[in-house]
């Protein structure tokens, strides 16, 4: 007679709980019941086998994977039993095992586990009792670096030993003193609660031995996912009697970038040749037409060790649809009316829909489609456009520059990037304003004149002050003569923002810091066609709506999920679109060179299909903004490994010019092409149409020319920029204006 706790289960489930003695692997494909076989396998083992609770170790990633273990295995097996099995994530059991056995490196129990800001803090004295500046050597970076170390199961020596570089030469130098201090502050950082135990079990043999004792079997969740260190901590933990349960899916590897190795998995399985490796294929979550994207993907992968052929009894369903839009606006606004529309035909609430990209950059059109159409969202794992502190810095100078007497954006960026404004330096100016009865900015400008004036700083704190008005009343002085975009430009290029975000972040997160960069420059982009003294303010005013609006707490109530790939896996949702799929985006531009990384890539698509259980959109553009230059896009390889007859490919569009900047129209009537209407329903100006490159100039000096808002002027000069024509024009009245010939639409005056 079959247990109860086989009950329910497929065959090949059945199979890995049944399979109690020995080295197994399962290789679960997404949506096969993963939680589930783990759940019952504890329990068999416990109810069925005689196995003690505390003698199971099970070991998930996320605190949240371990409550709901333990919340499900209490429904199978009690509160009490399932209270007792040693389950959490790698940081929480070893943490508990080091308040136990630390004593023996020599260490004393009541140690403090430094979080993020402790680590940044004890950085910092590093560095200053090494003498280096932060500004280039920045605490987020030099930790970055050190904790990648540890991962490797380096200490300072060994990464001495193998830097390669100035800067390695520089963390190595930081790593040493910086665990001099941790030892002496008794503390450990979240790499430590890995890294000391593996040094404990290596070092006190006996104390290992206590804990192999122990455990029986060892249970391991999302093993793709482990590191160099945890891949070691399971091999001596589980090394006594060979109970190793791994399970996971080699196709949703997709996380090498924060240490986890793919590699693992083989060599788990060639120092184990008696593994047993169990299939797990049967899909609880996806329609077959779905599926069969997901495994064309999936099949064209060059490695296909350990892979599975996921299937699903749910046969029928709707066929993945592939949408080509016109650019990355035109995206965001059509994913927003397909909701519309949805829900419309199906009683989906607005919770059942999902938008997954690549970079977090792409959030921003996506949430302005959203805010436009009134359709509650909510940002998973991220900070709202207008809320990422790149963004917010850069729209603080552009606000300074419009309107210096804006305290609070001064105050924000007086010393962002770093440039030798202290806060003592910074109350100094405070309060030196204050006792003139001038705003800030007033005070500041009396630092720029040569001619003595009495103030209460040191030399070098003048000096800085003095240099940071200059600079700002430099691009002041511009701003009605520059475009929006060259604005921002010089800015960017005055402040060396994208090497100050790396000095400040680290490589790794400053790449998505200075994404985040190019795209509030395409957004600055979109304003070229008004008036150049009405772009700068045209622009902040529409932004602060904007982030007004952004900032409702979106949370209260059911939205649309706004997420990225990799923040995706794990979840799923009715609906799913997965929006930028071009070559540069997905694959990413940085993985194309490398095979593995692109093969990373695949994975990372894989992931996102899977996540749908009803509908699937698959969205690429037929162009996308860079620098507010926009450049035809190739769609991404991985499409086309999908067949004809799996995916409903929608007709190219029609290439048509977006509208002129400005110009607001009615929705435009059935029968219009997508770009038209999705166009029409825009408040904001679009992007400059593109155009065949001019050879010479249309406009020449001295002619008469009339515009629809100056009037009529005269051509002072004109230029060739880029793929249009810059032209100067005096207008009696209203001064000297620079246009573009695409947008001005100047007439001739004979």
């Amino acid at each position: 007679m079959q247990h109860p706790l086989l009950a329910g289960l497929n065959p090949q489930q059945q199979k890995a709980v049944l399979a109690i003695e020995g080295p197994v692997l399962v290789l679960a494909g997404p949506g096969s019941g993963k939680t589930r076989v783990l759940t019952h396998r504890i329990a068999y083992l416990i109810n069925a086998v005689g196995v003690r609770p505390w003698q199971i170790l099970a070991v998930t990633f996320t605190n949240k994977a371990a409550r709901e273990m333990r919340e499900r295995l209490a429904k199978l097996i009690g509160e009490g039993p399932a209270h007792q099995v040693v389950m959490g994530t790698f940081h929480s059991i070893c943490a508990r095992w080091l308040r136990h056995d630390i004593e023996h490196l020599g260490r004393g129990r009541d140690f403090v586990i430094y979080d993020s800001d402790d680590q940044q803090r004890l950085i910092g004295q590093v560095l200053a009792e090494l003498d280096l500046d932060p500004k280039n050597y920045h605490p987020r970076s030099i930790h970055s670096r050190i904790s990648a170390a540890k991962n490797e199961m380096l200490g300072p020596s060994e990464f001495a030993y193998q830097a390669n570089s100035y800067f390695d030469e520089i963390v190595a130098r930081c790593f040493e003193l910086y665990e001099k201090k941790l030892r002496a502050n008794n503390g450990l950082d979240f790499d430590d609660l890995l890294l000391k135990i593996v040094q404990l079990f290596e070092t006190n043999p006996s104390v290992l031995e206590r804990y192999q004792n122990q455990f029986l079997h060892v249970m391991v969740d999302e093993v793709q996912d482990t590191n160099r260190v945890q891949y070691a901590l399971i091999n001596q933990v589980g090394a006594k009697h060979n109970n190793y349960f791994l399970i996971g899916d080699i196709q949703q590897s997709i996380y090498a970038w924060r240490g986890a190795r793919l590699a693992n998995v083989h060599e788990f399985e060639e120092s184990h040749p008696d593994v047993k490796i169990i299939p797990l294929e049967q899909n609880y979550r996806s329609t077959q037409p779905i599926l069969d994207v997901a495994q064309s993907i999936i099949s064209a992968a060059t490695d296909r060790r350990h892979t599975t052929s996921i299937w699903t009894e749910q046969t029928e369903g709707v066929q993945a649809k592939l949408i080509e839009s016109y650019d990355g606006d035109e995206e965001a606004r059509w994913v927003a009316d397909e909701i519309i529309r949805a829900r419309a035909r199906n009683p989906y609430e607005l919770s059942d829909f999902a938008v997954m990209y690549r970079t977090n950059a792409q959030s921003r059109a996506l949430e302005e489609a959203m805010i436009s159409r009134n359709i509650r969202y909510k940002l998973v794992g991220g900070t709202r456009f207008y809320e990422r502190k790149e963004v917010k810095d850069l729209l603080a100078y552009l606000r300074v520059i419009h309107n210096p007497s804006d305290e609070v954006s001064l105050l924000r960026i007086i010393n962002t990037p770093t440039r030798g404004i202290g806060a003592k330096t910074l109350d100094q100016a405070i309060g030196w304003a204050r006792e003139m009865d001038v705003p800030l900015w007033a005070a500041l400008q009396l630092l720029i004149d040569e001619h003595e004036v009495q103030h209460p700083f040191g030399g070098r704190a003048r000096a800085a002050l003095a240099g940071f008005a200059r600079f700002i009343q430099g691009l002041i002085d511009q701003k009605h003569e520059l475009y929006l975009p060259e604005i921002l430009q010089r800015l960017l290029d005055r402040l060396d923002y994208q090497q100050a975000l790396v000095a400040e972040y680290g490589e790794e997160d400053a790449e998505s810091r200075w994404e985040n960069v190019l795209e509030l420059h395409n957004v600055a982009n979109e304003y070229i066609g008004l008036a150049v003294e009405l772009q700068l303010p045209t622009f902040l005013e529409e932004v602060a709506l904007i982030s007004d609006v952004d900032t409702l707490d979106r949370d209260q109530e059911p939205g649309v999920t706004l997420i990225t790939l990799h923040q995706a896996k794990g979840l799923e949702y009715p609906v799913v679109f997965i929006v930028g799929l071009e070559e540069g985006l997905l694959p990413h531009s940085r993985s194309v060179s490398d095979i593995d990384s692109l093969e990373e890539e695949r994975r990372l698509l894989y992931v996102g299909v899977t996540r749908a259980k009803e509908r699937l959109y698959l969205m690429y553009a037929f162009r996308r903004a860079l620098w507010g230059r926009f450049e035809q896009t190739v769609p991404s390889r991985f499409l086309s490994d999908v067949p004809d007859e799996q995916i409903e490919r929608a007709p190219t569009r029609e290439r048509i010019a977006p509208p002129q900047p400005g110009i607001r129209r009615m929705p435009a009537p059935s029968g219009k092409s997508m770009w038209e209407q999705a166009s029409a329903q825009s408040t904001r100006p679009k992007p400059r149409p593109e155009r065949p490159a001019q050879t010479e100039t249309q406009w020449s000096a001295g002619q008469k020319v009339r515009h629809a808002l100056f009037g009529q002027g005269t051509v002072i000069t004109s230029k060739l920029v880029g793929d249009d024509e810059e032209v100067t024009v005096a207008f009696p009245g209203k001064g000297v204006k620079k246009l573009l010939a695409a947008f001005a639409k100047l007439e001739k005056v004979d």
